[in-house]
């Protein structure tokens, strides 16, 4: 098949109530002096990916590849942000709020009702508020796995220290030899009757494997187990429809892939009992980092389709919130729900694809550590060996090197990441590249041809 040919096949530039709470509600309202907003282009125009380029501030000097860490907003995300900034010095603004607007937003984008759906800093203020508010126990085990982000593993780590919870790992297989089923074999295998909670990242920020989300989820029900996915990367790359996914807690990022401002995310938590994705009962959960819990206490969750309050809320309203964050986070939304949300998905991952399509011809289908045959498991992360010795990808001081002279030698910036290999006697460092909306088949090709040629200099 032709290099092209596999961008077609994996679709890339397709076309794509509760009781009130006591709890304030500031609309983020517009910017006062808000510039015209910049054109969305329309579909089946020839240069639509080139004018959704343009819709970017971001350095064109430098191929930005690395997503994964931090994304770039839109100039008019940045207008906003610059506008009720001033608007809120000059008429000293608070926001002791919710943020309803915003909320009602997002949750329509992730496909959830807003009661079920709460603003955070980032994925791991979204972790460590589900893992804090969960009524474990001690001797209660918590099953992950081997690969998971600092940000899940703190608190997981500090409930272990301060209630005993137990923390038991899955050791994760890599590469394109896995199959969806495989990875629920293992959690399958490591549950017992301790375990309380199955905690995972789709995908994982390491290898770029999308961990089957719905089949796990699947897996927990048929156990009693909660789910809690890390999935920061999910928002603004993958178009899921929460509520489908059938999982208790999802945390994620509005500041990586979904290019909102820095310090911004969004926490799904399940609120509601609907058979058709998840007939078990809720999980005792409190929402503890709030200042808005009521001293009369909350009513008994809900055992029905209706919510017995807006959880949303209390996960939301945390003492005097940032009305232009949040109106950044509302702008970024409105934005990929104009592109979009399964065009961008198609447009991202179909370029993953072709990347590892090329890579398996420069390198060998045995350098990479995502897979790439089974489309349940495909993301826009790609993780791969690069150098022409495959020993030197344990050669953390050498896969750093490369990172560097990818940015000084082509302009071109990647990263590398690390973890555990089953068999390997020292963790693996490989390069880890991201492929987004604002990336075209030209910019896959020149970062393959960059590091063919660097890999041979150090090899």
């Amino acid at each position: 098949m032709s290099r092209r040919g596999v961008l077609r096949l994996f679709g890339a530039g397709a076309a794509a109530g509760g009781a009130s709470l006591a709890v304030p509600s500031f609309a983020s309202a517009a910017p006062a002096t808000a510039a015209a907003p910049s054109a969305i282009p329309v579909p089946g125009d020839p240069q639509y990916w080139r004018k959704i380029e343009q819709l970017f501030v971001i350095n064109r000097d430098v191929l930005f590849m690395n997503l994964g860490t931090v994304g770039s907003p839109p100039a008019d995300v940045l207008s906003v942000l610059a506008d009720t900034n001033t608007r809120v010095a000059q008429n000293t603004e608070s926001a002791y709020s919710s943020f309803d607007d915003v909320r009602a937003v997002a949750a329509a984008g992730f496909g959830c009702d807003v009661d079920e759906l709460g603003l955070t800093h980032n994925t791991s203020d979204g972790m460590a508020k589900t893992l804090v508010g969960l009524g474990l126990k001690v001797g209660d085990e918590i099953l992950t796995t081997n690969h998971e982000h600092s940000g899940g593993n703190s608190p997981m780590a500090q409930l272990r220290d301060r209630t005993g919870v137990v923390i038991t790992r899955v050791q994760v297989p890599v590469g394109n030899r896995q199959r969806a089923e495989d990875y629920v074999e293992l959690f399958r295998k490591a549950i017992t009757s301790k375990t309380k909670v199955l905690m995972f990242s789709a995908p994982t920020y390491k290898t770029g494997t999308m961990l089957p989300i719905q089949l796990l989820a699947k897996l927990a029900q048929e156990h009693g187990l909660t789910t809690l996915v890390d999935g920061a990367h999910i928002p603004g790359m993958m178009n899921y429809t929460f509520r489908e996914l059938g999982v208790d807690f999802l945390a994620g990022s509005t500041a990586k892939w979904h290019c909102g401002p820095g310090g911004t995310g969004v926490l799904y938590a399940r609120n509601k009992v609907l058979p058709q994705f998840n007939p078990n009962p809720l999980p005792e959960f409190w929402p503890s980092i709030t200042s808005s819990y009521p001293d009369a206490g909350l009513p008994d969750r809900s055992t029905t389709s209706t919510a017995s309050y807006d959880l949303g809320r209390y996960l939301t309203s945390l003492g005097n919130g940032s009305i232009a964050l949040t109106s950044g986070v509302k702008k970024v939304l409105e934005m990929w729900d104009q592109i979009g949300r399964q065009r961008i998905e198609d447009h991202s991952v179909g370029l993953a694809s072709y990347l590892k399509e090329l890579v398996a011809e420069r390198w060998g289908v045995g350098s990479l550590y995502s897979p790439k045959d089974d489309p349940r498991l495909l993301c826009a992360l790609t993780s791969f060996n690069p150098f022409r010795n495959p020993a030197d990808v344990m050669n953390s001081a050498k896969s750093a090197e490369f990172v560097s002279r990818m940015k000084s030698q082509y302009s071109i910036t990647i990263r590398n990441v690390d973890f555990p290999v089953i068999g390997a006697a020292k963790p693996h460092v490989p390069v880890r590249i991201s492929t987004h909306l604002f990336h075209r088949e030209e910019h896959v090709e020149r970062v393959v041809d960059a590091m063919w040629e660097l890999s041979a200099q150090m090899a």
